[in-house]
């Protein structure tokens, strides 16, 4: 058996998950009783396949935008490192179909959208590197497999 890992995901068996998926990470009380609901959104299949940066960075500021308009106290939407997926911190929402379905819209935001926001050197850190294409391209594969993202392990 492996050592507990204080990161939660680095104590989910990759080889056991079936991407796309959505799952809830866990949940964080402050100290004045808000709790944080921390979303797994998981569009490759890990160690299998991966989003090309480009996608990833476009569909990102898609997303950051977007995700507000269709859910209220979205603290952050953030990319993994291993470009599978993204984390989503949500306040004081337990309901896992609410936030699937902001994640459905907001997805279909990103076929709709004509560019990419903040997609600039004053807005962005890398403004060089965005695909509207490669995003749409990637919102369109994990709608494509919408009724199954609440399965999580193969």
């Amino acid at each position: 058996m492996t050592q507990k890992m204080n990161v939660e995901s680095f104590n989910l068996d990759h080889t056991k998950v079936k991407a796309p998926y959505v799952r809830l990470v866990g949940v964080t009380t402050g100290a004045k009783g808000d709790k944080v609901y921390k979303y797994d959104i998981r569009f490759c299949q890990p160690n299998k396949d991966h989003m090309d940066m480009a996608g990833l960075h476009s569909i990102e500021h898609l997303m950051a935008e977007n995700i507000r308009n269709h859910i209220e106290n979205v603290l952050d939407i953030s990319p993994m490192g291993c470009q599978t997926g993204f984390y989503l911190a949500i306040i004081n929402n337990d309901s896992y179909d609410e936030v699937v379905a902001a994640i459905e819209k907001t997805l279909n935001d990103v076929l709709e959208a004509t560019e990419v926001p903040a997609c600039n050197e004053v807005q962005c850190g890398w403004a060089a590197n965005h695909s509207l294409e490669g995003a749409q391209e990637i919102a369109k594969q994990m709608l494509s497999e919408k009724d199954e993202w609440h399965i999580v392990f193969a």
